[in-house]
């Protein structure tokens, strides 16, 4: 970045710093050397987001980051607080149903297949002898072998991955949520985006109260899942009444838990107006140790020794498992009304999918994380039950689920080769643009050809909204179709039903059989390429854009999703743009390349007025409009982008036809000239030359530096911010050196 293999660090730590050339390093200090000309500066945040292997372990929880993505891209609102809240509270009710899911995933293969179904059957638990201790038939009636203690044996398994996610979410919760933004005045001028209000990015209080609500959850999931088959067998004719009085208060108190969860997570959200340094009072913060209470006492009750009790069939999860996606179905309808209704009051014509993006994304995470669950337990099912027969295997809805893969791939498909087919036309037509882009030079049929293809790839960006729109609703109607199926298998008897529809019959055993394959083969491909991106830079980059999005957001829907950079990195950005500026009276020229250039932004939303309008803006390759302002428009949409151009002293923007991130501003009126240039030649040059007797490469998103036009409009920043530098200052009287104001600092 600084084009300099010498470099000193000269603010931060191993995660995040700022960096300067060697020869800059006390530039300050020497203002007659820099007279005329910048300091450059680097500010390196990349460890926040790489890391080693083991950082691919956080892809397991992407439904947990999308869903938290599908909080933040509500449409722009006015006047609607109360719809705001709204919208708020039905995604964090959607994250609440996705842990509960994950945990009850786990109790279904750790709790009702391997030690209900599997252990209770000699056949299947000879083919597994790990698992010979709790068979009653294979260990000769061993102290394990009680149903009731089998089942509070294995849930230590879903115990210990609620109490992992607790640990990670606690972990991550320390070393970023606790980074501190610079206290402000709350009632300056913030611009007209949330970005820029003093406690917009330290979200401590909300994902502490969070993380409490979902590990309860998690551990009342558990409980639930092993008290319920003991108070069930409990109420049978004829059993003791102090076991079933005992099911009951227990039933009722996880009733209460489950209420007292829900009321946590529906309290307000984030309070963004000021810097919220408290934390929730006691009775919040103790609720997972409630939990964890109550799932002691299930286990306790669950173990006590039952005369004539035996496994047989699968556990009542079924209802469980058709209850989660309905109310998920429900909330992501709800959400759709809502969106709808916020979109009508200042509806922007380049907003994502009409404002229901929100909606949308919120579905596909619900689905995602029913294909990782489903997925796990088939998996499992088909390893523990080597022959077919010995034991019943996951739920019905499970299985449906499954089958329903088969057809949304189908559809994916087909609109992929629509879109493939679209792009090779606009190709075909973009021929005659890059012959026209270089008048008088001779033509290259290949080299014309793979510059328009590069462009019409680029433009497959912009049509985003339509593959996550056909996508989530084809995902909405199968889901319901499965649940519907699940239902209709669940009451009527497999033989009525194979008599009345054979065809379909048939044609749904071999989706449920090619889907549970596909799960299982997604899953392991899924973790597979997660640990691959994090040591091979090519794949790194290609799911870099999705990962880079999802975990710039704070976490407002749900604490168990990967930490937010950007709760770090912007702080650390306002706090040197203020501090340098206020030292030395300087002006700052702001470079960012992609994402950089939306932590630019966000950094000069928080900087106070006076502050940011010493500030200009120089950004390539920049996604602030194409993917932020259309997918996120009450953060990044018109009227937000616009204030910043109006706040800060100036800003210009560069980007490229070949880019298939990096995009114009599109601001109005005569904004938009005067922040976005022409799109840059790319490549640089057509043919060879005498100068240039090599091909010069297609750049895209990438080397916007190497373009003449970068410097060119740097340095014109540069000399606009020159002219009017105030005098020099001293940085007070504690001796400090002084400092030079007519040195701006050009931070990439």
């Amino acid at each position: 970045m600084l084009e300099d293999p010498r470099t000193v660090r000269v603010t931060g730590d191993d995660v995040a710093a700022v960096f300067r050339r060697t020869e800059d390093a006390d530039a300050e200090s020497r203002p007659e050397d820099y007279r005329g000309r910048p300091v450059p500066e680097a500010y390196v945040w990349c460890n926040l987001t790489s890391g080693n292997g083991t950082r691919a372990l956080w892809l397991l929880l992407l439904p947990f980051m999308v869903v938290n993505l599908a909080h933040w891209m509500r449409p722009t609102a006015h006047g609607r607080a109360r719809t705001v809240r709204l919208y708020g509270l039905l995604v964090r009710l959607a994250g609440l149903t996705l842990t509960v899911l994950l945990v009850a995933a786990a109790c279904e293969v750790a709790i009702d297949l391997a030690a209900w179904q599997c252990a209770g059957t000699r056949a299947c638990a000879e083919r597994h002898s790990w698992l010979g201790f709790l068979s009653p038939e294979v260990s000769d009636g061993g102290w394990w072998s009680l149903p009731g203690r089998r089942l509070a044996l294995a849930a230590a398994v879903p115990a210990a991955l609620t109490g992992l996610l607790w640990y990670l979410s606690l972990r991550t919760w320390r070393a970023y949520e606790s980074q501190q933004p610079m206290d402000r005045d709350p009632e300056e001028d913030a611009g007209r985006t949330g970005l820029g209000r003093p406690g917009f990015w330290y979200g401590r209080r909300l994902v502490a109260r969070l993380r409490a609500a979902h590990t309860a959850a998690g551990l009342l999931t558990v409980a639930a899942a092993v008290g319920a088959p003991a108070a069930r067998f409990d109420r049978r004719p004829g059993g003791p009444a102090l076991l079933d009085t005992l099911g009951w208060l227990l039933e009722a108190a996880l009733v209460v838990g489950a209420v007292a969860v829900v009321g946590v997570v529906c309290r307000r959200g984030r309070s963004e107006r000021r810097l919220d340094r408290e934390l929730d009072e006691h009775l919040v913060r103790r609720l997972p140790l409630a939990a964890l209470a109550l799932l002691a006492l299930a286990l306790l009750y669950g173990g006590w020794e039952r005369p004539g009790w035996t496994s047989a069939g699968r556990l009542p999860g079924d209802m469980t498992f058709g209850g989660i996606p309905l109310v998920q179905g429900l909330l992501v309808i709800a959400l759709a009304v809502v969106a709808h209704l916020l979109h009508r009051t200042r509806p922007a014509a380049r907003t994502a999918m009409r404002g229901l993006g929100g909606p949308a994304v919120a579905m596909l995470a619900c689905a995602l994380g029913g294909v990782m669950s489903g997925g796990i337990a088939q998996r499992v099912s088909d390893w523990l039950d080597g022959t077919g027969t010995s034991i019943d295997g996951p739920p019905v809805l499970l299985t449906w689920q499954a089958s329903v893969i088969p057809p949304l791939l189908v559809v994916v498909l087909l609109l992929c080769g629509a879109l493939a087919r679209s792009t090779w036309r606009i190709a075909r037509d973009e021929r005659a643009a890059v012959e026209g882009d270089h008048p008088g030079e001779a033509g290259d049929t290949a080299r014309t050809r793979r510059i328009a293809t590069t462009r019409a790839l680029a433009g497959l960006t912009d049509r985003g909204p339509l593959v996550v729109a056909v996508t989530s609703a084809v995902t909405l109607l199968l889901g319901a179709g499965a649940l519907v199926g699940a239902l209709v298998t669940d009451q009527a008897p497999a033989d009525a039903t194979r008599g009345t529809h054979p065809f379909l019959h048939g044609a749904a055993q071999t989706a449920q059989a090619l889907g549970s394959w596909l799960i299982g083969l997604g899953f392991i491909l899924f973790v597979t390429w997660g640990r691959r991106a994090y040591k091979d830079a090519s794949a790194r980059r290609t799911i870099g854009i999705l990962w880079d999005v999802g975990t710039f957001w704070p976490r407002a829907a749900h604490p168990f999703a990967p930490p937010c950079y950007a709760e770090r990195a912007v702080p650390d950005l306002t706090w040197r743009m203020a501090t340098w500026t206020r030292a030395t009276g300087g002006r700052l020229v702001i470079s960012g390349h992609s994402q950089g250039s939306v932590l630019a932004a966000a950094a000069a939303w928080q900087l106070a007025p006076s502050a940011r309008r010493r500030v200009a803006l120089l950004t390539y390759g920049s996604p602030l409009e194409r993917l932020y302002g259309r997918w996120f428009p009450a953060h990044f949409g018109p009227a937000a982008l616009g204030s910043l151009h109006e706040e800060v002293d100036c800003w210009r923007n560069l980007y490229r036809s070949t880019d298939p991130i990096g995009g114009p501003m599109r601001l109005p009126g005569d904004s938009g000239p005067a922040v976005d240039r022409e799109p840059l030649k790319d490549p640089l040059n057509y043919g060879r030359t005498e100068l240039h007797p090599l091909p010069a490469p297609i750049l895209g998103h990438s080397d916007y530096q190497a373009d003449p036009a970068f410097a060119e409009e740097r340095q014109r920043l540069l000399a606009r911010l020159r002219t009017d530098v105030p005098a020099p200052r001293r940085t007070g009287p504690s001796g400090g050196e002084p400092a030079d104001p007519q040195v701006p600092s050009d931070t990439p």
